[in-house]
């Protein structure tokens, strides 16, 4: 018999919204402008021609999530790949990459955290003390160049404040899992403000490894610190520094033979990540005509990431093995930025011309060591990367109801590699990207507009294993472009309480960069590769909404709809159907939630979120399943703390988050099959905060 309790936790939440609304006086709200940061000027949400979603504090905190891969659902037409202990990489529209083993990874994705660049390291992408979350959607091959050629995630932590302030939150769930925050904002003279958060999370996880006896092998164990200093240097000259450091301590022993929760790992694996970064953002507005932004960061990360590959232990089946496999990566990312950007009084073309122009640079290296026991020669790799761009954009105002945006990027690129197989690869590209766009202000209420944008990926090699593993047309794979053709509308309406979104896209990939892999013959190694496809075409469309009503009672939504078709691919390792989704490309998404706030007193909320099944890989068939998440909470806060009862996927839905197939059973022979990582079952809390 199911337990009652989670369903009533759920009608309890949904119920209490409606009878609390009913209950109220009716006031008129309205709801509140949406400000997007990650373009080269600040603007409001409805005045961008792009998909774009913003997910505000207060949202994140219904969510009750410690990760940005827990709240991402609220975005259409984007998911995340697991195949660790957090998500690493997401995709968005059908684009971007899902794991990372001995080569190197550009990310299609870009993550940005207060102008860090995480896109590698997206492990450590916490929520404490999140400000916003925005989701780009479509490539930013003006604003962020080969790093965004799906799109950007912008994280923007809170800054310091003018007036002393403080926060104190713990949870506590089931499967042991802890949480504890610490927040303090304050200034330290009339030109300086300092900020600080720290916050520590814990978790058995919800594996349990019989063969060991234990609970824990699949556990979080995370401390994430940040201080955020804002100087006022002079009337003209805003500087913000930021420090950021992250220990990840977490273990991975995440897959089982029979597709349960239930291992029987002799080496659970871990995946371990120390990141340490520092960024500068300071402006300068001593000119009449322009600002100077000056943008400068640097990260350094250490990983050690491994896994039991035979999932199970020494004597397990008289024909079976017992290997380890591990990843110990050292990286460095730097990045500096220079940014024009016009004022009021600076336009140009009879004043009709806002312009921004820049230069910015990137450089990365990266140290591998590989350590499998099944081999003697590991691997060993240095990788490095050097990337300049230029870029520029207009704002022209047409007419009182039409602006033109037209952006342009170029970039220089450098990559080197070598490795202990002798692999030495060395490449210099020359890319670019941009957009036009076009915005009409219909009426007051709404705005349409059309664009069309070019996003790039630079070209790389495949490396990690003896050269005559590989045929030699697939030693390397080319640069990927992708066009983007969107049209959309964007309005509010009924006085301001109902706000929508609305967007169709068509995207042409050439010479798409997608992942195959296989088992050579009497191996229980794989050889990963990245290949191009010729073409791959994906098309669909994306709707949200937010509607206030009167007194506190609110309901929001969003639905993603994708359809991606990938040319008949056939290689010595890969048959691909016609027409073939590529992998992480659920046809449809939907969140569809019910909130009651009205700042002080009861709230409550309740949620519905799903997604369609898809293919998990390019190199083989094996799907997900569709699935529905319940989600609620219910509690009670002053202006001086909180008490919140939360739950998640209430109806405890078997998912899965991560799929393979091949052969690693012995007692089937090792004849291949489908396995995969699920989802988090049933998880249920409290959370206390206090403000001071």
């Amino acid at each position: 018999m199911k337990p009652f309790y989670p369903y009533l936790l759920f009608s309890t939440a949904l119920i209490s919204s409606a009878w609390l609304h009913a209950n109220e006086s009716i006031t008129s709200v309205t709801l509140n402008e949406i400000v997007v940061t990650s373009g080269f000027r600040p603007a409001a949400q409805e005045a961008i021609p792009a998909s774009i979603t913003v997910i505000s504090a207060q949202t994140l905190e219904q969510q009750q999530s410690q990760h940005l891969e827990g709240v991402l659902s609220l975005a259409p037409n984007i998911t995340s790949a697991k195949g660790s202990s957090r998500a690493r990489f997401y995709q968005i529209r059908g684009v971007g990459e899902r794991s990372q083993f001995v080569g190197h990874v550009n990310p299609s994705v870009g993550v940005l955290l207060d102008g860090i660049d995480m896109s590698s390291i997206a492990g450590a992408a916490g929520l404490m003390d999140i400000q916003q979350v925005e989701v780009l959607r479509g490539p930013q091959g003006t604003l962020y160049g080969s790093n965004a050629l799906a799109g950007l995630i912008n994280m923007r932590s809170n800054d310091p404040t003018t007036q002393p302030e403080g926060r104190l939150e713990a949870s506590i769930g089931n499967y042991n899992s802890h949480s504890l925050t610490g927040i303090y904002s304050t200034p330290l003279n009339d030109s300086a403000g300092l900020r600080l958060a720290i916050q520590q999370n814990s978790s058995d996880g919800f594996m349990r490894n019989d063969h060991l006896n234990r609970k824990d092998t699949n556990n979080i164990d995370e401390t994430f610190l940040r201080a955020k200093l804002r100087l006022v240097a002079s009337d003209d000259l805003l500087v913000d520094l930021t420090g950021f450091y992250a220990d990840i301590n977490n273990g991975y022993d995440a897959f089982s033979l029979d597709n349960n929760r239930h291992t029987l790992s002799d080496e659970p694996g871990r995946d371990r990540q120390i990141s340490k970064a520092l960024a500068l953002h300071s402006v300068w507005t001593g000119a009449e005509t322009y600002q100077l932004e000056t943008r400068l960061s640097h990260s350094a990360t250490d990983s050690d990431y491994g896994y039991d590959e035979d999932w199970t232990f020494d004597g397990f089946h008289l024909d079976g093995y017992s290997y380890y496999d591990q990843y110990r990566r050292s990286s460095d990312t730097s990045t500096a930025e220079l940014r024009w950007v016009s004022m009021p009084g600076g336009e140009i073309f009879n004043d009709s011309t806002q312009w921004t122009t820049g230069v910015y640079a990137f450089r990365q290296t990266a140290e591998l060591n590989r350590i499998r026991t099944d081999v003697s020669d590991n691997v060993q790799s240095d990788f490095s990367t050097r990337r300049l761009s230029v870029y520029g954009e207009l704002e022209t105002l047409l007419s009182d109801t039409l602006i033109l945006t037209s952006g342009l990027r170029a970039e220089l690129s450098k990559s080197n590699y070598d490795d202990s197989f002798g692999v030495n690869y060395r490449k210099t590209e020359h890319l670019w990207g941009g957009r036009l766009a076009i915005d009409y202000l219909m009426n007051q209420n709404t705005t349409l507009y059309a664009s069309l944008s070019r996003g790039y990926k630079v070209g790389g090699i495949n490396s990690g294993f003896e050269k005559d593993k590989l045929a030699p047309d697939l030693r390397e794979f080319g640069t990927e472009t992708l066009w983007n053709y969107e049209i959309g509308s964007k309005g509010s309406y009924l006085n301001d309480r109902l706000q929508t979104q609305a967007s169709v896209f068509y995207q042409q990939r050439k010479d798409a960069q997608l992942r195959g892999n296989y088992q050579p013959e009497n191996e229980f190694s794989f050889i990963d590769y990245i290949f191009n496809a010729k073409r791959v075409n994906n098309y669909g469309a994306e709707f949200q909404f937010n509607y206030a009503l009167d007194s506190g009672l609110s309901v929001y939504g969003m639905t993603g709809l994708l359809r991606t078709q990938v040319k008949k691919i056939k290689e010595d390792h890969l048959d691909l159907k016609s027409r073939r989704d590529v992998a992480h490309a659920p046809h449809w998404q939907y969140q569809l939630g019910l909130a009651y706030d009205t700042g002080s007193g009861w709230f409550s909320g309740a949620s519905l979120e799903g997604m369609d099944s898809f293919y998990f890989s390019d190199s083989h068939n094996t799907r997900s399943w569709d699935y529905t998440l319940m989600n609620a909470h219910i509690g009670y806060k002053t202006a001086d703390w909180s008490i919140r009862l939360w739950g998640r996927n209430l109806g405890n839905k078997t998912y899965a988050e991560r799929g393979f197939f091949f052969g690693n059973d012995p007692g089937i022979g090792y004849d291949a099959r489908p396995y995969y990582q699920l989802g988090a079952p049933r998880t249920l809390g409290v959370t206390a905060s206090l403000n001071f």
